[in-house]
């Protein structure tokens, strides 16, 4: 699968998805600082899932009507880094490409991904 990891993404959950053999960029590596709307843009462009913390991203989709082709809102807090790529890297192998065109949002506390809410726009 292709993947946008936003900067906020923890570099080990980029590192594991690279492990598994997924493409990946990472903003962090490439154009830090630049806007939510150009990240979002570039994982489109790319025909890339995108990876983040950043719960604008929601914001983005849903209230401002934005087309995206899925997300994946990490809400990690507590977890190591290397729990965080192991959980992200299960939700990926479980879940494939039913993460498109979705978003996912991954909070262990409230089962290993809780919400799934469709992202498809006219």
């Amino acid at each position: 699968m292709n993947f946008l990891a936003d900067e906020n993404v923890d570099s080990s959950v980029v590192q594991r998805l690279r492990d598994d053999g997924h493409e990946l960029l990472y903003v962090a590596e490439m154009d830090p600082g630049v806007s939510d709307e150009e990240v979002l843009a570039a994982a489109n462009d790319k025909n890339a899932l995108l990876l983040t913390a950043d719960k604008d991203f929601g914001e983005l989709v849903y209230r401002l009507r934005r087309i995206s082709g899925g997300i994946i809102l990490m809400r990690l807090p507590g977890l190591s880094p290397a729990g965080k790529a192991k959980l992200v890297s299960s939700v990926v192998h479980d879940h494939g490409e039913k993460l498109i065109p979705y978003l996912y949002c991954c909070n262990p506390w409230y089962g290993p991904c809780s919400t799934k809410s469709s992202l498809i726009l006219p």
